[in-house]
């Protein structure tokens, strides 16, 4: 007959709840990479997107150039000053000034109301998916008695899945 130790019999079936733990923390570890390992190809897609409509908004600045160049009195007719057809897009203390609101409110608005702008939803020449809205700001309007010698010209640029990109460029007239 054999002895056995005296110590194992205190502690009975302790080493299968030690097996089942450490296969618990493995399972949840496993399930944790796999998580990772399946959103890694989304948030790359993301980025790319959001890199096209940064070239989109880009390619609107550079084309809103283009016609202010040849239109020099395009900043005393154009500027855009209301949303949703109330004043106040460019004044700072209007709860409808253009830094409060979104871009997708913004490009709306353009669409809801053609009037003071350079380019409405305006797309790319090789991708129509992706689009640019352009319009100017009169940074001085809360001072009446400025000329209108600057403006803020912005850009969206907009793309799938709710995408959007806003370049904001401050110009002066010499």
């Amino acid at each position: 007959m054999r002895k056995t130790d005296p110590r194992h019999n205190e502690r009975p079936g302790v080493a299968l709840i030690v097996v089942m733990l450490v296969l618990a923390f493995m399972a949840a570890v496993g399930f944790a990479l796999m998580t990772v390992t399946r959103s890694g190809p989304d948030v790359a897609a993301n980025v790319r997107w959001r890199q096209r409509v940064l070239s989109a908004a880009e390619s609107g600045v550079d084309n809103s150039l283009m016609q202010i160049n040849q239109t020099p009195d395009v900043f005393s007719n154009q500027y855009r000053t209301t949303f949703a057809g109330s004043a106040g897009l460019d004044d700072p203390l209007s709860t409808s000034y253009f830094r409060k609101l979104t871009d997708q409110q913004l490009v709306q608005d353009v669409l809801n109301q053609p009037d003071h702008y350079i380019y409405a939803s305006e797309p790319l020449p090789d991708d129509n998916r992706l689009t640019y809205t352009c319009f100017l700001i009169d940074p001085q309007a809360s001072n009446p008695t400025s000329s209108q010698t600057q403006a803020i010209l912005v850009c969206i640029g907009q793309g799938p899945q709710n995408t959007y990109v806003r370049i904001e460029v401050l110009l002066e007239m010499q």
